[in-house]
C-alpha cells in the first residue's frame, strides 16, 4: 500500500508515430521474438520509467511492439530523484513519441526506507508499484506494469528492488526475452534511444552510506554538489555523502580535470551544505555501498 497520497505533476506528452527503423540485429530476433511474447495479449501497458538505458530501450520495445497509445510511461517523482534526470526522462519520452506521466511518489516518508539499510531499494520500488496500482491502474485502463530489468541485473544479488516487482507482478520483459546490458545497449542504437550509450545514473540516495539516515537534505546535498562537478564536463560522477565530507568519485581519466577545478569545486561543494570536499583517488565505484554491505567489493586493479 503506498503510504501517502500521490498525484500527476504535470499532462502526459503527446505522442507521434513510432518510425520504422528497418531490421533489428540478426543475432537479437530470437530475443525479439521473445519480447514479444511477454507483452502479447496486454491492451494497455504501463512503463515504470527513469530515462535510463533499460527502461528507455524497454520503452521503445513497447511503443514498436503496441503501438504509442497502449503504451504510458510512468516516471516517480521524489527527492532521490535528480533534477537533470527527471529532464532526461522527459526529453526521451518525447524523443520516443511516448505518453508520459510523472507521479509523486512518498518513499522518504517511509521509515523503513529512511533506515536506509542493504534493502532500501526494495522499499522505493514498493512505493512506486503501489502509487502506479492504487492510482494508476484503473484510470488509465492499465492491465500490465513492467519495468526495466535485464537480464545481467536477475542475477545480480545486491538487487532487492526485484523482490517489489514480483510481489506486486510487474513485468519484466528485457530479462524474460534474455537481453543483457549489452544486448540492451544495441538495441538501444537500433531502435535510435537517445540514452542507449548513457552511464548508469541510480538515485540520489545510493551516495548515502547504509546505516546512515536519508533525508530530503542530504539527497539536495547530493544533488547540488554532483551538478558542480558535472558542470567541468566530466560525463559521470557521484558524490557520497560522509556527514560533513563529500567524498567525489569520478573515472579516473578525469581526476586532473577536478584537481584543475578545485578553487571553484570546493566553493560549490560549501555551498551545497558540506564543510569539506575530497577526491577519491581509486575513481568512480558503482554500487559502492550495496556491494559493502554484501561483501561483494570488487578488487581495486
Amino acid at each position: 500500500m503506498t503510504t501517502a497520497a500521490s498525484t500527476p505533476t504535470g499532462p502526459a506528452t503527446a505522442p507521434r508515430s513510432v518510425p520504422d527503423r528497418g531490421a533489428p540485429p540478426a543475432h537479437l530476433v530470437d530475443h525479439l521474438a521473445r519480447f514479444a511474447e511477454s507483452v502479447a495479449g496486454v491492451c494497455r501497458l504501463g512503463v515504470a520509467f527513469s530515462g535510463g538505458v533499460d527502461s528507455s530501450v524497454l520503452l521503445a520495445l513497447a511503443l514498436r511492439e503496441l503501438g504509442p497509445d497502449r503504451v504510458l510511461a510512468i516516471t516517480g517523482v521524489s527527492p532521490s530523484l535528480a533534477a537533470r534526470d527527471r529532464s532526461r526522462a522527459a526529453s526521451v519520452a518525447d524523443h520516443l513519441g511516448a505518453h508520459l506521466l510523472e507521479v509523486r511518489t512518498h518513499e522518504i516518508d517511509r521509515a523503513d526506507y529512511r533506515r536506509n539499510d542493504p534493502d532500501r531499494c526494495y522499499f522505493c520500488k514498493d512505493e512506486l508499484f503501489s502509487v502506479i496500482s492504487d492510482e494508476l491502474v484503473a484510470e488509465h485502463g492499465l492491465d500490465a506494469v513492467a519495468y526495466g530489468e535485464n537480464a545481467d541485473d536477475a542475477l545480480r544479488p545486491d538487487r532487492p528492488g526485484a523482490g517489489a516487482a514480483a510481489e506486486h507482478r510487474v513485468l519484466r520483459p528485457l530479462a524474460d526475452a534474455g537481453l543483457d546490458k549489452k544486448a540492451v545497449r544495441e538495441l538501444g542504437r537500433w531502435l535510435d534511444v537517445p540514452t542507449a550509450e548513457t552511464p548508469a545514473s541510480p538515485c540520489l540516495a545510493s551516495r548515502i552510506p547504509h546505516g546512515q539516515e536519508v533525508t530530503a537534505e542530504k539527497l539536495a546535498q547530493v544533488e547540488a554538489a554532483e551538478d558542480a562537478v558535472l558542470a567541468l564536463g566530466i560525463p559521470e560522477a557521484r558524490v557520497r555523502h560522509h556527514g560533513d565530507i563529500a567524498r567525489i568519485e569520478v573515472p579516473v581519466e578525469h581526476l586532473a580535470t577536478v584537481v584543475a577545478a578545485h578553487s571553484t569545486l570546493v566553493a560549490e561543494v560549501r555551498r551545497a551544505g558540506f564543510r569539506h570536499a575530497t577526491l577519491d583517488l581509486a575513481g568512480l565505484q558503482s554500487g559502492l555501498f550495496t556491494l559493502d554491505a554484501l561483501g561483494l567489493r570488487r578488487a581495486q586493479p
